[in-house]
């Protein structure tokens, strides 16, 4: 009899004293122990087990929690007797950072000294236990209800000290999702401000403590070194390309599939493999979302469980905004193809305007990307980077994306609705009048931020070629800058039935001034393009007449457009 499934419980007690469905990783608590690594961060895309592994931890090690064998009797770890000698043995400081995501600086630093404040709370015992002294009674007290700037960067490093006091013993310290409140900082523009604040806090918890047994970060990325980590030398860091704890976040194919059997769901492996399968931790594949396969369990229906767990916001304004170059690439991704980046795994957040191999590295630590091979280092010329080969990672991951962009233009969707009839159809009138408004509300959309060089068109133009891949993908192979002829088309929409729809071919260019030709001047030439260089010779070759063809010269000018056939 398979055990009922408990959708969003994080705490690992409720979990085994409900019985609820649970896959045995406490391995993690004797790989991580053994290792004897001072300060570990650990870094896996959202939904991927952190804070219940996170809460299996602290509910192992924790005094608060001695005595509680049956939590762990049934489990790997309890085979072991040097681990059923040190369960619950523990002082364990606990906390997360997952909700800390608020719009300014000042309402983030709040927030993280609320929570703060809260484990002060919770250990108020230890002042009334004689151990401490009156002055460190009157610290605690005032960081507990007054905690100023300079306090609170120290107020982890004084509360481990205060229960080494009391309990006689070393501190563990948990933090799980450091990185959020940096995320939304990066995305709300105080991250600076953060950075500040989470170097002196993280660098004296962690490096200049004499009270620190042990610590353990988790996140979604590795934020970089000279960021936050600058002083942290002890810092062991563990990321989805290393082989440490590969096992213990997510799901091994051996476990979704004998989840599948027992509850009567073995038919589905290939299905589910194909939907939610794809992740990579190091050498080690074939990886499952928890979140995902448990709902999928749960619903015995085929969605987009983990992609719908966060706006994503951060994902898609990096693509949204990204350069032609980044797009390019995100639609060959969209098609099924895969492309080959630089990856640096210590993310550095202001850097990732326009930064083609940040913005990459962020989306494979997030989760949406997968590794299928790199170069070598010994393969490689001397002085250069290897590149990896990067994939979308499930069809889960593709249709979020696919939905994101059609969302793109939510705001426009009947005139961008419009536009695509009448350019299939041909009716350059309509054409005109309806890409002109889309541009008008859109463009600014697709090219925001503090650049110099103000809106791009090249940046509306290629959202807009991705967004014509996603919303026409059942009806059209969209290829773009692609050889053909004598030359490059910019897009190419070849029908999969051509006797019910057109072949479309569109040349993009943007006005020059110093080379003064009009608006007009500059449709015609792109128009003229296409037919000295023969684009539609490709079409042609695969049966598709020249009556079945629609070409489409197409000038920017500003927000302003102009298209001829």
């Amino acid at each position: 009899m398979s055990a009922n499934i408990a959708i969003g419980i994080q705490d690992f007690s409720t979990l085994i004293e409900n019985h609820y469905f649970y896959v045995d990783k406490t391995d993690f608590i004797k790989e991580w122990w053994d290792c004897g690594d001072s300060v570990t961060l650990i870094t896996r895309p959202r939904r991927f087990g952190k804070t219940l592994t996170m809460s299996m931890v602290e509910q192992f090690f924790s005094v608060e929690y001695s005595g509680r064998s049956d939590l762990f009797e049934d489990l790997k770890i309890w085979e072991d007797k040097k681990y059923r000698n040190i369960q619950g043995t523990y002082p364990v400081i606990s906390l997360s950072f997952a909700n800390v995501k608020e719009p300014t600086y000042q309402l983030a630093e709040k927030k993280i000294c609320e929570l703060i404040a809260q484990l002060y709370v919770k250990y108020d015992f230890i002042t009334e236990s004689g151990k401490l002294r009156d002055t460190e009674v009157k610290l605690y007290k005032k960081i507990m209800t007054d905690m100023e700037y300079v306090d609170a960067t120290l107020s982890l490093y004084y509360l481990s000290g205060f229960l080494y006091k009391y309990y006689g013993k070393k501190v563990i310290i948990l933090l799980d999702e450091y990185d959020t409140p940096m995320q939304e900082a990066f995305v709300d523009g105080y991250w600076e401000q953060l950075v500040t604040f989470t170097r002196s806090l993280f660098n004296a918890t962690f490096k200049t403590n004499p009270a620190l047994e042990r610590g353990i970060m988790t996140g979604i990325t590795r934020v970089s070194k000279e960021s936050i980590f600058s002083d942290l030398n002890n810092l062991k860091v563990v990321t989805t390309t290393s082989n440490e704890y590969a096992a213990s976040f997510g799901f091994t194919e051996q476990e979704v599939f004998s989840a599948l059997e027992s509850f009567g769901l073995e038919n589905e492996k290939n299905e589910v493999k194909r939907w939610y399968d794809g992740f990579i931790f190091g050498t080690h594949k074939d990886i499952y979302n928890p979140w995902s396969i448990l709902n999928y369990l749960d619903a015995k229906q085929y969605t987009t469980y983990w992609a719908n767990t966060s706006a994503n916001s951060l994902v898609g304004k990096l693509v949204r905004e990204g350069n032609r170059l980044i797009k390019e690439k995100f639609e060959k991704l969209l098609c099924g193809e895969c492309i080959w980046s630089e990856i640096d795994e210590q993310i550095v957040y202001n850097q990732l305007d326009g930064n083609e191999k940040a913005v990459w590295s962020l989306l494979l630590a997030g989760g949406y990307l997968k590794v299928l091979s790199y170069e070598k280092y010994q393969d490689i010329p001397e002085g250069t980077e290897p590149k990896y080969q990067l994939a979308l990672t499930n069809l889960e991951v593709k249709l979020m994306f696919q939905r994101m962009i059609h969302d793109w233009f939510a705001p426009v969707q009947p005139d961008y609705n419009d536009f695509v009839k009448a350019m299939v159809a041909g009716d350059v009138d309509a054409m005109n009048e309806y890409m002109n408004r889309i541009a008008l509300q859109t463009f600014s959309y697709f090219d925001t931020g503090d650049r110099a060089s103000g809106a791009e068109p090249e940046r509306f133009y290629h959202g807009f070629v991705l967004g014509l891949l996603v919303d026409l993908r059942d009806r059209y192979y969209l290829r773009s800058n692609r050889e053909s002829g004598f030359g490059r088309y910019d897009i190419m929409l070849e029908p999969k039935h051509p006797g019910k729809d057109n072949a479309v071919i569109l040349e993009f260019k943007v006005r020059s001034a110093r080379k003064g030709k009009s608006l007009e001047e500059t449709a015609q030439s792109a128009i003229a393009q296409i037919r000295e260089r023969k684009y539609s010779e490709e079409l042609k070759m695969k049966g598709i007449t020249d009556s079945q063809i629609k070409e489409y010269g197409v000038a920017f000018e500003g927000k302003t457009v102009l298209i001829v056939d």
